[in-house]
């Protein structure tokens, strides 16, 4: 993995995808009208809803770049070519802390993929960081927030997943 690309599930590309798609054809259209309307107001000077217009067409493309970079050196991992007992990139990964007895599973994704709500954590966090590389039966130490905190891995499963449009 070359060192500016970023790891992304196929699910999380798409995402992207879909963003620059509704930005581009929904978004800077409607902006553009705004903006129309907004001229048409008369003195640009003193016009607060052509500059408001302005600012937001400045936002919408500087996101517009910002997603098309990360698309640009995005890494595709296809979740569904893996496969074994190591917790890898995609893995999707159920735990026990074994003090309590609380299960969890959590799905490793890219950064800009992550949704704690749905069980995916982004490949840079505490608990991903300690579990990538182990296997089923190990039981790993990851210092949390609220203090450290021993894991045992029961299951590493590889299951594609869709991330739904906003």
């Amino acid at each position: 993995m070359a060192a500016d690309s970023i790891p992304m599930t196929k699910a999380g590309a798409d995402a992207l995808k879909r963003e620059i798609k509704r930005l581009k054809s929904v978004e800077r259209p409607r902006i553009v009208q705004e903006i129309s309307v907004a001229r048409d107001h008369g003195d640009l000077s003193e016009n607060a809803e052509y500059h408001a217009a302005k600012e937001k067409q400045s936002h919408i493309e500087g996101r517009i770049q910002i997603l098309e970079d990360r698309l640009a050196r995005a890494e595709i991992i296809d979740v569904s070519r893996l496969s074994g007992e190591r917790v890898v990139f995609g893995a999707t990964v159920k735990l026990e802390d074994t003090d309590s007895g609380a299960k969890a599973q959590y799905t490793i994704v890219g950064e800009h993929e992550a949704d704690l709500k749905k069980g995916r954590i982004s490949i840079t966090s505490p608990i991903a960081r300690g579990i990538i590389g182990r296997e089923v039966g190990d039981t790993v130490t990851i210092r949390t927030p609220g203090g450290e905190r021993e894991y045992e891995i029961h299951e590493v499963v590889f299951q594609p997943y869709e991330i739904e449009p906003e």
